[in-house]
């Protein structure tokens, strides 16, 4: 499966950087071990990132910023299989998830519950 791996960038960090990295570090944890379950993951971020840095985006929740950063994720979704919702608040997860229902896409909130690939 295609999954992508939704969980907090942003939110909590009053838009400190450290703790954005913290959350994308949180985020990317369940990367691996998802391909080793034979799955594809992906992070909205690891498109996101690339591409508001590229539109001129100065600082989180510019306009720049937010032209791309969720609309990525809402693209992204229309390639994948399923969500893999990681804890911790998190709107932009959450509307993530809320579109992927709406979809039929399976959700899954624990790496234990994704099953291997066939």
């Amino acid at each position: 499966m295609f999954i992508l791996i939704a969980g907090p960038y942003r939110s909590g960090t009053n838009d400190d950087v450290n703790l954005m990295r913290q959350n994308l570090n949180k985020l990317e944890s369940v990367a691996l071990p998802l391909f080793r379950k034979g799955h594809v993951p992906i992070i909205g971020e690891w498109v996101a990132l690339p591409l508001i840095h590229l539109a001129g985006s100065t600082k989180p929740g510019d306009e720049a910023w937010e032209e791309v950063q969720y609309p990525v994720a809402h693209r992204l979704l229309e390639k994948c299989d399923a969500v893999l919702r990681i804890e911790g608040a998190s709107k932009g997860a959450d509307e993530d998830v809320r579109i992927a229902k709406e979809r039929g896409l399976k959700i899954y909130y624990h790496i234990e519950d994704v099953p291997d690939a066939e």
